[in-house]
């Protein structure tokens, strides 16, 4: 168990005291490891695994998933290990997009099943915040433009109105800031877009932003990312299309492209678009993002 006290405002760490025991009355003898500053839950998944450990279960957000999935991939150990979430981050949107049950009872009895399936995982190339090139992973998305300044907002307040209240008045403040760059965009070899953008999501799942169902169709296991691009529009258009964002219904809408494939390029000045990789800030274009297929296993969630 990766147990990340500072999620959800520090909630989990809370609650910790209390929680532990009824997990291993339902889930048996586990491990519990505690992560004590940004990255180590890669370092702790890469050890863990290492030495033999076959399934992880990670306690925090999608933040601390994210260093875990990259933890292994970039080790090369994601077909060696199961791994299971319970929702105790701010946002749950990987959570939400691999059906996982939201109530902490009905999470620990699908992990209790622990029904392993193969999902998909994304690689993505990028500049980190010093421009030098580096490689990271995600497992639910991928995107640039006005999410990564959304993202810097959300993280510089406590978070403790919850995650959708939280990313919403994020997304509000940075769409009262934000100024649309130039960007090319490239699906699968071909050019999509060329000019100044609002956001780009390469989404292998539904959700992001707290509760934003900005790739209704995404499938975690069909080997393709699906690809949401919003143009520039004037921000009072944005700020009346949000209900759509939320609901899913924005693919039908004008003001947005659909496309899918498993490899987007994007080539923008670099430091000036910022990239968001599952609810992270971690740097900036140009990037190129590419899926992986059956790249992990996942417990507990739907089918």
């Amino acid at each position: 168990m990766i147990v990340n006290p500072r999620s959800r405002n520090g909630a989990t760490g809370r609650r910790w005291g209390a929680l532990e025991p009824r997990l291993r009355a339902e889930l048996g003898a586990f491990e519990s490891e505690f992560t004590r500053g940004p990255r180590d839950a890669e370092r702790i998944a890469r050890e863990g695994v290492r030495s033999g450990i076959e399934r992880v279960l990670v306690a925090g957000g999608d933040g601390t998933l994210n260093e875990v999935v990259t933890g292994l991939l970039a080790a090369g150990l994601g077909g060696y290990v199961q791994i299971g979430v319970l929702p105790l981050g701010t946002g749950g949107d990987f959570a939400r997009s691999a059906g996982m049950p939201a109530r902490m009872d009905d999470a620990i009895a699908a992990l209790k099943q622990a029904k392993p399936r193969a999902i998909d995982a994304g690689r993505i190339c990028y500049r980190d915040r010093a421009l030098n090139e580096t490689t990271s992973y995600f497992v639910n998305i991928a995107s640039f433009g006005i999410s990564g300044l959304i993202d810097r907002f959300v993280n510089q307040t406590s978070k403790r109105f919850g995650g959708k209240a939280s990313f919403l008045a994020g997304t509000l403040k940075a769409l009262a800031r934000y100024r649309a760059t130039s960007v090319a965009v490239r699906v699968d070899g071909t050019l999509v877009h060329d000019g100044p953008l609002m956001i780009v999501a390469a989404a292998n799942g539904c959700w992001f932003g707290g509760g934003m169902q900005i790739a209704p169709e995404a499938r975690l296991d069909d080997g393709l990312l699906d690809v949401v691009l919003i143009p520039e529009h004037p921000k009072l258009k944005l700020i009346s299309k949000l209900p759509l964002l939320y609901s899913g219904r924005h693919l039908g809408d004008p003001i947005c492209s659909f496309l899918r494939g498993r490899e987007i390029e994007a080539e923008a000045e670099p430091g000036t678009v910022l990239l968001d990789i599952d609810g992270e800030p971690l740097g900036s274009l140009p990037a190129r993002i590419e899926i992986m297929p059956q790249a992990l296993w996942l417990i507990g969630s739907g089918e």
